[in-house]
């Protein structure tokens, strides 16, 4: 599978999308992650910053990982990329369409639902979106298909019933839950890569322990730069939201250069 080892996540990021995505390109980051729910995601601003990079020769579009997703309306406002009175297979297309439209490309490389349509198991619905998600990827419009925000019950429940199984799960990662250890261990199993974001956000008081501390103390490294690499260590393609360009090359520098110990990958994933 051509994937990236790093990502860079363009949420919450409204009218600087443009300027920081160009950044983390400049940077040297060759995977994005957006989505076309305008509520958290400036799909366009992407699109522009990718364009500009390529007509800059900065990276070409073969070398750049474009990861988009389909929202249901739930997760959206009222800026919808879709008609809310068509059937679902219909608002899949729609919204496909139009993230093309935004990107300026003509093919995805990873297409993801964004969510079940419910907190637990699986509705008809999701396998009515999954099914036009199926259809994209047989018309080759998305390489590969994935799935975020799920849980394993769900995970299990569609990998059962799908024709094409996703190649990518992305989570909310917590130290809390060992890493989201039991989500991770059924990907390793079927061969999915595992994505994981706010590393950081969503540990902020794991991350204050002293045993983590002791292993930033002995690596000579961030606290950002050791989570990432005790992610990539772990098996799982880590994704990074940050906006500020000196940490945007401190988060690349957690790809090469350093290694953490057996001992420290342990302790890190029971650290909570």
């Amino acid at each position: 599978m051509n994937a990236p080892r790093f990502l860079y996540g363009t949420a919450w990021k409204e009218d600087a999308t443009e300027q920081l995505t160009r950044l983390a390109l400049d940077a040297g980051f060759r995977g994005i992650d957006t989505a076309n729910q305008r509520k958290h995601y400036f799909e366009a601003g992407v699109g522009a910053a990718m364009a500009g990079a390529i007509a800059d020769g900065v990276v070409r579009r073969e070398e750049l990982f474009l990861q988009t997703k389909f929202t249901y309306q739930h997760g959206q406002d009222e800026r919808l990329p879709y008609d809310p009175n068509a059937g679902v297979g219909a608002q899949v297309r729609q919204s496909f369409a139009s993230s093309l439209e935004h990107l300026r490309v003509e093919q995805i490389d990873s297409y993801v639902l964004h969510g079940p349509s419910r907190g637990r198991g699986l509705g008809q619905v999701d396998f009515e979106v999954w099914q036009a998600m199926e259809a994209l990827h047989a018309d080759g419009k998305t390489r590969f298909l994935g799935i975020s925000n799920v849980s394993l019950e769900q995970l299990q429940l569609l990998c059962a019933r799908v024709r094409v199984q996703p190649s990518f799960v992305q989570n909310r990662c917590y130290a809390r839950t060992g890493w989201d250890a039991h989500v991770r261990a059924f990907c390793r199993e079927r061969g999915i890569v595992y994505q994981g974001f706010s590393l950081l956000t969503a540990n902020v008081r794991e991350l204050h322990a002293p045993a983590f501390r002791s292993i930033v103390a002995r690596t000579e490294r961030t606290p950002a730069q050791v989570v990432f690499r005790f992610a990539l260590q772990i098996g799982m393609l880590p994704l990074t939201g940050t906006t500020d360009p000196e940490h945007m090359r401190e988060d690349l520098g957690a790809l090469d250069g350093f290694t953490l110990t057996d001992d420290e990958v342990a302790t890190i994933e029971r650290i909570a």
